[in-house]
Formats: structure tokens, C-alpha cells, sequence
């Protein structure tokens, strides 16, 4: 039996090694046309308004408008110019963030769990535990419980060891649940599925959580200073297509553990299940050899001699 943590590591090798195949490569092109296209045109048309608006909220706030006028004063003018284009951002990125992964389970888990399974488990049955609609259903239930999180973390933002903790803990515990229950959901009974998420809980969400922190990272290009939120919707695009690639290689990395899992669950079963006969479980390995027949002994025995013969007329 492999160790859960040891499964992890095998499962992350290889879904770096499935993100060079050329399936994935092809997979990945649609979720990241419509997620630049849709970021793309919100920023080409909603940019400016969204960024003058923020702008005159904040001037509107006396307590903010003093603070900008005090920055002011010690030569700090620029952040005047950056501090609206900031808000916008880190309102707009963990939607984008989230739609991303969703996009992504929608679109790719199915496919690549079905690769990964003809590739290293073609014997592992599909139960059909849930269709297209119930996992559309369960990913965007889930999506909307993450987006709510977000928004009633967003005042503690401001406090640093917050804002680096809360969104990936809730990127990460989205991914564990959307990604695990559409790699299972082809493959495993609903029972099967309860079971595997109960057993391998641990496990599932230490990916999950490495899967919210890589999902994260893209956000470090808006450490670039002034200059990327002055062309933030090109740097947008950069961090959709980042996002894409975070979260195709989670969901490899998801579909790589999960199916190993519920086969080694399932053999478990049939083990367990077969009862056993203590007096054939005692005989020799070798006993289930029939023995020869009389009929296939190559010498003929003995000529009855005392075989009665027909009388002469």
C-alpha cells in the first residue's frame, strides 16, 4: 500500500510530465481564448469608468482625502495616481482567479482525467457517479461560497499576514472540492466518492492548498510597481494565462492522485471481500492441478483373459 504523502509527490511529478503533452497543450487554448477575451473587453470598456469611480469615492472620504493630501505634502503625489487602479485590481483579480479554475474544471478536469486514466489506469471501471450538470451544479455552488469569502475578507486585507493567508486557503479548499469531484465523477459511485473524499481528506486538501498558493502567484507581476497598473489590461492577460497554466496542472495533479487512490481503495475492497475457505487456503499452491485421468494413461492395461466368449453354433 503507498503511502498518501508519497502518492502526492508521484501524482505532482507526473502532471508536470502530462503539461508537455500536446493534448493538454490543445485542451487549455479554449478556457484561455474566453477568459482573455471576456477580461480583455471588460477592461477595454469598463476600465476608465471603473478606475474614476473608485477615484471619486475615495476623494469623497474625508479621512482618505486628508491621508492622500498629507502624502502629498511629503512628495509621495504618485500614489495618488496608482491607489485607484490598485482597489480595481485586487477586486478584479481573485474573480478572474476564480472563474479561471472554474473554467478550467468545466472544461479540461473531465478530459484529462479520462487521459490520465486510458494512460495508467485502463482497467478502472466508470461507475458514471455524476454527470455534466451535477458537477456544473457543484462547481458553482462551491464558486459562489469562495466568492463570498473573499468578499467579507477583503477589510482585513489590509492587514498583510491576512491577505497572504485568506484568498489561497480559499483558492486552495475550492480547488480540493471542484477538482476532485470532477475527476471522480466519471469514475466513481457516489458512495465510492463520499468515501475517497472522507478517507483521503488530508491528502486532498495539502493539494488543494499548494494548488491556492500557486494560484496565487501570478498576482506577483503587480509587484512590478506604477508601471503595470498604468497597463493593467495587458498585464491582465498575462495573469489569465498564468492562471491557466496554475490550475491545468492542479487539475492533472488532482486527477493523477485521485484515480490512483480509488483504485487501491477499490482492490481493497475485492480483497476483503472474498471469503475465505480455511481448508483450501491450507492445501498447497500447487494442489488446484488436476489429476490424470485413466482414459488419457498412454499403456493399456492387462487383456481380460477371463472375458467370457460367444459360443460356436
Amino acid at each position: 500500500m503507498i503511502k498518501p504523502m508519497s502518492r502526492v509527490a508521484d501524482s505532482f511529478w507526473r502532471a508536470m510530465a502530462y503539461c508537455l503533452h500536446p493534448r493538454v497543450i490543445g485542451w487549455s487554448l479554449l478556457p484561455l481564448i474566453l477568459l482573455g477575451v471576456l477580461s480583455f473587453g471588460l477592461g477595454y470598456f469598463f476600465w476608465e469608468g471603473a478606475v474614476a469611480a473608485v477615484r471619486a469615492t475615495l476623494e469623497s472620504w474625508s479621512l482618505v482625502d486628508s491621508l492622500l493630501k498629507w502624502l502629498d505634502s511629503l512628495g509621495a503625489s504618485g500614489f495618488r495616481t496608482v491607489i485607484a487602479p490598485i482597489i480595481v485590481v485586487a477586486m478584479a483579480a481573485p474573480v478572474l482567479v476564480v472563474l479561471c479554475l472554474l473554467l478550467v474544471a468545466t472544461m479540461m478536469t473531465p478530459s484529462m482525467a479520462d487521459l490520465v486514466a486510458q494512460r495508467r489506469f485502463a482497467g478502472l471501471e466508470r461507475k458514471h457517479g455524476a454527470g455534466f450538470i451535477a458537477g456544473l451544479s457543484w462547481g458553482l455552488g462551491h464558486t459562489l461560497i469562495a466568492l463570498i469569502a473573499l468578499v467579507l475578507s477583503l477589510p482585513f486585507w489590509l492587514i498583510p499576514p491576512v491577505a497572504l493567508i485568506v484568498p489561497p486557503l480559499v483558492l486552495g479548499w475550492l480547488s480540493y472540492r471542484v477538482f476532485t469531484f470532477d475527476v471522480l465523477a466519471d469514475f466513481a459511485s457516489g458512495a465510492e466518492r463520499r468515501r475517497l473524499l472522507a478517507e483521503h481528506r488530508l491528502p486532498l486538501l495539502a493539494l488543494g492548498l499548494v494548488t491556492g498558493y500557486l494560484g496565487a502567484a501570478p498576482a506577483a507581476i503587480w509587484a512590478l510597481g506604477a508601471l503595470a497598473f498604468v497597463f493593467a489590461p495587458l498585464f491582465i492577460l498575462v495573469f489569465v494565462f498564468l492562471s491557466t497554466l496554475v490550475f491545468a496542472f492542479s487539475s492533472l495533479w488532482f486527477a493523477h492522485y485521485a484515480l490512483a487512490a480509488l483504485q487501491e481503495m477499490r482492490r481493497a475492497d475485492t480483497h476483503a471481500e472474498r471469503a475465505p475457505d480455511p481448508v483450501m487456503d491450507a492445501l498447497p499452491a500447487n494442489y488446484a492441478t488436476a489429476p490424470p485421468l485413466i482414459a488419457d494413461d498412454p499403456e493399456p492395461g492387462p487383456p481380460a483373459l477371463d472375458r467370457p466368449r460367444p459360443l460356436n453354433p
